[in-house]
């Protein structure tokens, strides 16, 4: 493949691309029968849905008549066509106008449409999308071509400004949800960790910045983002005023049990603010730690050993793991020993909850795989513009990834644990007498 560079009098170099590379090109930007077959189809059951919408609220208000028996509330012609932007591509679609043609205003109804709300232009398929490629790491100013190649022609109208605009939308949602009523709601379990980001348009004392985030799993066994704020590192003065301003918004049960990194300053804020609430490291934080004090010879076996004590059955036989290893490492690596025996009691702490749930409790797998993206993007970027963002970002990317959520296994369990029931290994008491 060649390309060749025409130079023009008067004019900086033109190039012109080599004829195969035309072609291949082209093969892109002509949409294939299937992809026309598809987009034509989609449109037809989005009408279809439309149109059976407006038909059962026409219906639905039959009985309503004037005294000469006509219909009171009846189509009247269409609104204009509208072009909606959805994974299919661009759909043109249109709606029939109601009117309802009661004397009295009071009385008279209006149609909503739920299908087709107003002033749609993106399925929130692409609302989605948009985040998500900003997080992956695509620039401002080439999502044009992102999306283009995604959605097609139409996605031209996505430019750099509508993505600042959006960015915008993102903060104010954010600010908002950061100041939501929590008198309903109460957690059963909660994680906690710290993401580092640097921040580039701040001043050099705040441009190295922990967000602090909090996840909790609700009585019914879903998970949800409680928080996300900016704090000094993982200070303890960072995360009391998180847990102080929880607790002002209506979070006033304890938690039972909260997973964290053993580094974080969140355990001596909650000691503080939730002093009944349970402590459990997080053994993968745990398990990095205790091997970075032992020579790359021995810890794949260390790090078997240590898989001994958090995978056994019974407290009684982790309690029996955890003395081998100490025994077994202790004479030649004893950092490495002192690392794991301080948090012992910590370590073990979900033996007392449900052994469906200890896959859950043993680790802070929750935030961890949530806020990878959040890390990859600021590799790519190298830290996000402000501050500002770096927050509504993260707060965009855990909504869009709480519609994948798992609920808790036996997640009707979660309730038990609310209520205080005693489990011992695992196992209900109530339930092995």
């Amino acid at each position: 493949m060649r390309k060749v560079s025409e130079v023009r009098r008067g004019n900086p170099a033109v190039t012109s691309v080599d004829p195969e590379v035309i072609a291949f090109r082209e093969q892109f930007d002509v949409g294939s029968p299937l992809d026309e077959l598809v987009r034509e189809g989609a449109r037809r059951m989005l009408q279809t849905a439309i149109d059976a919408e407006v038909a059962a609220f026409v219906s639905a208000h039959d009985d309503r008549r004037d005294d000469a028996g006509r219909r009171l509330v009846v189509r009247n012609g269409s609104l204009p066509a509208r072009e909606i932007l959805t994974g299919a591509g661009p759909l043109t679609v249109q709606q029939a106008r109601v009117r309802d043609n009661s004397p009295d205003p009071n009385e008279r109804v209006t149609f909503t449409p739920s299908v087709l709300p107003a002033y749609l232009r993106r399925t929130d398929a692409i609302e989605e999308l948009i985040p998500w490629l900003y997080l992956k790491g695509i620039s401002t100013s080439d999502f044009g071509e992102a999306l283009q190649a995604l959605v097609g022609e139409k996605a031209k109208g996505l430019s750099a400004n509508v993505v600042v605009r959006l960015k915008e939308q993102w903060s104010d949602e954010y600010e908002a949800w950061n100041r939501r009523d929590l008198l309903d709601k109460q957690y059963a379990y909660v994680w906690a960790d710290g993401i580092h980001a640097k921040v580039r348009l701040e001043d050099e004392a705040n441009q190295k910045q922990c967000f602090l985030v909090l996840m909790g799993a609700t009585a019914d066994g879903q998970k949800e983002l409680i928080a996300v704020q900016d704090g000094y590192r993982e200070s303890e003065q960072s995360w009391s005023e998180l847990l102080v301003d929880l607790k002002q918004r209506g979070l006033v049960s304890a938690p039972k049990i909260a997973v964290g990194d053993g580094a974080l300053g969140f355990w001596a804020a909650l000691r503080k603010v939730f002093p009944e609430t349970i402590e459990q490291r997080c053994w993968v934080h745990k398990t990095a730690n205790v091997l970075n004090n032992m020579p790359k010879s021995v810890q794949p076996k260390a790090k078997g050993d240590l898989h001994e004590i958090w995978q056994a059955e019974t407290r009684k036989d982790a309690e029996r793991a955890f003395d081998d290893f100490l025994e077994k490492y202790g004479a030649k690596y004893p950092k490495a020993c002192d690392c794991l025996r301080k948090d012992r009691r910590e370590l073990l702490a979900f033996y007392a909850f449900p052994a469906e749930h200890w896959q859950h409790l043993r680790t802070t797998n929750p935030i961890e795989s949530t806020f990878a993206t959040i890390r990859l993007r600021h590799r790519k970027t190298k830290g996000s513009g402000t501050r500002r963002t770096s927050l509504a970002m993260m707060f965009k990317l855990a909504q869009s990834a709480a519609n994948k959520w798992r609920r808790l296994s036996s997640h009707e369990k979660v309730t038990l644990v609310l209520q205080g029931r005693v489990f011992n290994d695992g196992i209900l008491q109530d339930a092995a007498a």
